[in-house]
């Protein structure tokens, strides 16, 4: 065998095992438009990592309305608006926009489908596997727009989310943190679990991070500035179908 047929066989293995992976993948995410993730490489590496693995997944009319408003509020603003990227966040410019007024601070660099496209799907980390992983991420975060819509997306974004050291989801933070389940949190309680993103293991709910002390009463002005949009109010009240 010649090293051009070696070069030949192992092209196409690599193809096939590519074309394979493309297609199951894309199955997957058709069948999460309808079920939870069953684990993220996240949660995978939280549970190794010696954080544990404590999570709670919850149908959106069983969280309450402040906490995705919060979320919305802090993590992205125009994610009703938005086909998957903020790009006037990405290009630094929201002037004439009236929900970016007085924007929390870091809000928008990446959006929620954009978190929930490399949370379900892809992996974290910075470096040389952050570059492999922006293709991909465009692919994936394109799809659970179209496939998913924006409630379904909410839905996922806030059970699947890193709220605290092995803490998933919004219900499992509610009972770690208030001792409550997420459809009772109070806003100022659903403010100070999304202060902690997105770095829940240096910016803690409990005890109280100064980031966190600082940060949620600014959550809380934010959803006061978008809650009366209508596309805002569809999302957190409506529920999926």
């Amino acid at each position: 065998m010649t090293v051009k047929d070696l070069f030949k066989r192992l092209f196409g293995r690599v193809l096939k095992w590519f074309l394979w992976a493309f297609l199951l993948s894309n199955l997957y995410l058709v069948l999460c438009k309808w079920m939870m993730p069953p684990v993220t490489l996240t949660q995978l590496g939280s549970f190794f990592g010696g954080y544990g693995l404590k999570r709670d997944y919850i149908d959106k009319d069983e969280m309450a309305p402040a906490a995705m408003l919060a979320a919305m509020a802090s993590e992205d603003q125009l994610f009703p608006d938005h086909g998957g990227f903020d790009w006037k966040s990405i290009q630094k410019s929201i002037q004439g926009n009236p929900r970016k007024k007085n924007k929390v601070a870091g809000a928008g660099a990446s959006t929620i489908s954009q978190q929930v496209a490399k949370n379900v799907f892809l992996w974290q980390g910075s470096g040389v596997g952050r570059y492999l992983r922006k293709l991909p991420e465009v692919y994936f975060t394109k799809m659970i727009e179209w496939v998913w819509g924006k409630e379904r997306i909410l839905e996922v974004y806030m059970n699947i989310a890193e709220m605290g050291e092995g803490i998933f989801g919004i219900q499992a933070a509610a009972e770690a943190y208030f001792g409550k389940p997420a459809i009772k949190l109070s806003r100022p309680e659903a403010a100070m679990i999304i202060a902690c993103l997105p770095s829940p293991k240096r910016f803690t709910v409990k005890p109280m991070s100064k980031w966190v002390r600082w940060k949620y009463p600014r959550i809380l002005n934010q959803m006061r500035y978008i809650e009366d949009d209508p596309d805002i109010q569809k999302l957190v009240y409506t529920k999926v179908n």
